[in-house]
């Protein structure tokens, strides 16, 4: 299914924030932060991908 230009420009912003966090991440504590903050990230982002209901109807 295409993306809209809308959905897409939310996507790319999503990608944006996360690297944003990331950055402050590393800024405030280095590696170890980081890590963590990686973990975390990929945790919300298998969230919104194994939701339930989908966002997307079939």
């Amino acid at each position: 299914m295409p993306m809209t230009e809308k959905e897409y420009n939310g996507n790319l912003l999503d990608q944006l924030d996360l690297l944003e966090r990331l950055e402050i991440a590393g800024d405030e504590g280095g590696y170890e932060k980081m890590k963590k903050q990686i973990v975390f990230e990929k945790k919300c982002i298998e969230r919104k991908l194994y939701q339930k209901p989908p966002l997307t109807e079939n």
